[in-house]
C-alpha cells in the first residue's frame, strides 16, 4: 500500500483532472471531483504494478506505508 497526494483541479474544457507529484504519470479525469478520488485508487495500483513488471523504476517520491493506521480520508458533504 501506497500514500500519495492527488492535486484535482477543473479544466477549463469542464471535466476535473487529478495527479500526483509522488506518481509522474498517473492521470484521472472525472466528471467531479469525487469521481477523480474514486478512479484514482485503481489507475494508481495498476500504473505501479506495470511499473513493477516493467522492471522500471518506482518514483523516489513514492513511499510503501509499513502500518497503515491513519490515511487522511475526504468524505463528501
Amino acid at each position: 500500500m501506497y500514500q500519495i497526494t492527488l492535486e484535482i483541479r477543473k479544466l477549463e474544457e469542464g471535466p476535473y483532472l487529478g495527479t500526483s507529484p509522488e506518481l509522474p504519470g498517473l492521470i484521472v479525469q472525472g466528471a467531479s471531483p469525487e469521481e477523480v478520488v474514486e478512479l484514482a485508487p485503481d489507475i494508481a495500483r495498476e500504473l505501479i504494478e506495470v511499473m513493477l513488471e516493467t522492471g522500471e523504476a518506482l518514483p523516489a517520491g513514492l513511499r510503501p506505508l509499513a502500518s497503515p493506521t491513519r490515511v487522511p480520508l475526504v468524505v463528501p458533504a
